[in-house]
């Protein structure tokens, strides 16, 4: 599926704003991240602490989040020539196939990584023809969820230096292994703010989107993802709606998964599978009401889809306003509610 999108804006996001850490190897808990609320139609900025969040929201409001635990993705693979290689895994395909990502190294097709315990990796052809996302067989001695967990580690990238433990990759309500990365919009909850939500009448309903790696290069669109958007949640939307309710997506994540799973009629209904939907200010949200996000890089993609929510317009001034008071990014970053 090919995107239009908007080019990025003229936003350059300085290093020394990604959060190099977790939040809790900075003295903080989880849910004293701060969190900025931007009004879309007013352009009213507020700054606060994610502790807040329930202040933010109304009774009859619904809560969507994504419920896919994070894996330990990242392996590190032998060469057959010598030398070691990490390799990311991204999706989970049929047939002992996953897309993956070989990080900074040159493969080719046919090319065997060894992996851990006996286990094999065999590149095959490119995904998509992309530059960096490979198809590989993988023959392991374990299943691989388990393998994973034995021998895996965290994704994490060069702006969080130190090795963190999984735990601290995942959301206080992740169920369903399978993401890549942490769906991290949701990383501030703590049990906590969860029940002062429940307790100011707002609902929770839960579906899941297992994430790919996230690490895109040259604008490239975000690929296929397998979803599972249950009957329980779709009702909880219907309902919101018929009240008069807000959905507020818990990440762009479960946009994409409640878009995805639209009706012709406008309804969203119980489904599941592969989605390629990619959500451009051309394609109008028809589901979502308010948005609780990260704080992205202004690529193309991840903006078009914000765009799509609040226009461009206001993501640029949020976006000033954040690093005018110095908000971190990124998945150990702070997070903006958009209204």
């Amino acid at each position: 599926m090919t995107a239009i999108v908007p080019p990025p804006i003229a936003l350059t996001i300085p290093p020394e704003r990604a959060a190099h850490e977790p939040p809790e190897a900075r003295g903080l808990a989880r849910d004293q991240v701060r969190l900025m609320v931007s009004d879309r139609r007013t352009d009213r900025i507020v700054h606060a602490r994610f502790r807040d969040l329930p202040e933010f929201l109304r009774a009859g409001d619904l809560a969507v989040v994504n419920a896919s635990a994070t894996l330990p993705a990242a392996l590190t693979a032998r060469r057959s020539g010598g030398g070691e290689v990490t390799i990311h895994l991204s999706t989970r395909l049929p047939a002992e196939m996953w897309i993956v990502e070989p990080r900074n190294a040159v493969v080719a097709p046919g090319e065997v990584l060894g992996l851990p315990a006996g286990g094999t990796a065999t590149i095959l052809i490119p995904y998509r023809r992309s530059a960096r996302l490979w198809i590989a067989q993988l023959s392991l001695p374990v299943e691989p969820v388990e393998f994973l967990h034995r021998w895996g580690r965290p994704i994490a990238y060069p702006y969080v230096p130190g090795d963190w433990p999984l735990a601290l990759y995942q959301t206080v309500y992740a169920t369903e292994p399978g993401s890549a990365e942490m769906p991290s919009a949701g990383r501030a909850f703590t049990p906590e703010v969860l029940a002062r939500i429940r307790g100011a009448g707002v609902e929770l309903a839960r579906l899941v989107l297992h994430t790919g790696v996230s690490s895109l290069e040259g604008d490239e669109p975000p690929y296929e993802e397998f979803y599972d958007l249950p009957a329980a949640a779709a009702r909880a939307v219907h309902s919101a709606k018929t009240r008069g309710g807000r959905v507020v997506a818990v990440g762009t994540t479960v946009v994409r998964a409640l878009e995805s799973a639209v009706d012709p009629g406008g309804e969203v209904v119980a489904s599941g599978g592969w989605t390629d939907l990619v959500i451009t200010p051309r394609r109008p949200i028809r589901t979502v009401d308010a948005l609780l996000t990260g704080l992205h890089e202004p690529r193309a993609t991840h903006w078009a889809l914000l765009e799509a929510i609040a226009g461009r317009a206001h993501l640029e001034r949020a976006y000033r306003a954040a690093l005018d008071a110095g908000y971190l990014w990124h998945e150990f970053g702070d997070l903006h509610l958009i209204v």
